[in-house]
């Protein structure tokens, strides 16, 4: 069953970034990562043509507390985001009676290839784990999206299944990859290693 988090009155740090709650004052930086093409293309949302458009995200991401602000230390800018989100995982007969969330990111396309997402979902996973009812962490990608499968892998999800992940705003079908990792194997085999 999909948990809902709240990470309102959460932050997290890791060595070159915070994750924290999204605030109005975000709006340009969001706009300024999400209007590049290719960005939302790659995760299936049509990247933003306009304000309006990050507005609406924004007030999204506000009013249901469960995405991250990715705010680099160095500059304090808004470089992308990270959330919890309803998982694929809850009509699988394999996952029905186990606590669940998927994870989901975007990042701008100039921090690209700088292992920072890997780091951010690294510290996501420790929180989910460690603080919050989670038995199973579930992650998905395009199938072409190479840089999220790089991503998923470094952070010890496994290989579930393929699928078909239909995008409204692009109108368009995509095979999908879908991952999963459990509270137990993180337990007994990643943290071992950190």
């Amino acid at each position: 069953m999909d948990v809902k988090i709240d990470i309102s009155n959460v932050t997290l740090e890791t060595p070159r970034v915070y994750l924290r709650s999204f605030k109005e004052g975000d709006i340009n930086d969001l706009f300024e990562y999400c209007s590049v093409p290719g960005v939302g293309e790659a995760a299936g949302w049509k990247h933003h043509e306009n304000l309006d458009r990050t507005r609406i995200i924004l007030d999204m991401f506000i009013k249901e507390k469960n995405v991250f602000a990715i705010v680099l230390k160095e500059n304090n800018k808004v470089i992308g985001s990270v959330g919890f989100h309803n998982s694929w995982a809850v009509e699988d007969k394999n996952f029905e009676f186990l606590n669940t969330t998927e994870i989901g990111y975007a990042l701008s396309k100039e921090y690209w290839g700088r292992g920072l997402m890997t780091e951010v979902v690294k510290r996501v996973i420790d929180y989910s784990f460690e603080y919050i009812d989670i038995d199973v962490l579930v992650v998905g990608h395009i199938w072409n999206n190479d840089r999220s499968r790089r991503v998923i892998e470094k952070c010890g999800f496994k290989m579930y299944k393929v699928g078909i992940f239909y995008s409204k705003e692009l109108d368009q079908e995509f095979d999908d990859i879908n991952y999963y990792l459990t509270k137990k194997f993180y337990q007994l085999e990643i943290m071992k290693k950190r």
